[in-house]
């Protein structure tokens, strides 16, 4: 068959037209398959951020489990009975004084022992301003707190009839045994001159 110049270039169009057309479409299928995949990779990274997130929120999980699992706050509520103690008449700046007292549980079961050092700083008409040290020794353990306070003078609370009630708090420093790095606050009530009532909150 005879081919003429006119329909060799057609020919040469066509073919060059197909190739042009199967390209784009290989192109396009390439383009295609890898548009999703690359998609995917990236969502997997995401998921696989979103494991380590998770993750990270189990660690806080656990994290807030021991949170979960301190032991409850503890109250301890005693009365005492004052068995000794050397408060001078007049308080004077620098000079200690002591204080103890028996300890009974609600049941009226001896429980232990109270001790306080206390030292005025300051003196005045209305009263003295106080530190002190307090010991609770206690069949399971110690308790050590401490404290600054207001005291009415002792004309007020050292007397046998109608003694002013007063009461003080103390911050738990530390302890012992059952007590072993204890935190928390005592508060004393003083009743009458021999009597007190400590109420020992234990963070």
């Amino acid at each position: 068959m005879t081919i003429d110049r006119r329909n060799a270039l057609r020919l040469t169009s066509l073919a060059a037209a197909g190739a042009g057309i199967t390209g784009g479409l290989a192109g396009a299928a390439r383009a295609a398959g890898s548009g999703p995949e690359g998609s995917r990779t990236e969502a997997s990274g995401a998921n696989g951020s979103g494991v380590r997130g998770s993750g990270a929120n189990g660690s806080r999980a656990r994290g807030s489990g021991p949170e979960g699992s301190r032991p409850a706050a503890r109250q301890l509520v005693l009365t005492g009975k004052r068995t000794a103690a050397d408060i001078p008449d007049v308080l004077v700046p620098g000079t200690s004084y002591f204080v103890h007292y028996e300890l009974r549980d609600a049941n009226g079961n001896p429980v232990g022992t109270e001790s306080a050092q206390c030292t005025p700083v300051t003196v005045g008409p209305d009263g003295a301003f106080v530190l002190a040290s307090l010991v609770l020794l206690l069949a399971d353990g110690i308790i050590t707190a401490s404290t600054a306070f207001q005291r009415p003078l002792p004309a007020l609370t050292e007397v046998l009839v109608a003694p002013r009630r007063w009461s003080h708090l103390f911050a738990v420093t530390g302890g012992t045994a059952a007590y072993d790095a204890a935190t928390g606050s005592v508060t004393i009530e003083h009743l009458s001159r021999e009597d007190d009532v400590l109420t020992v909150d234990l963070d």
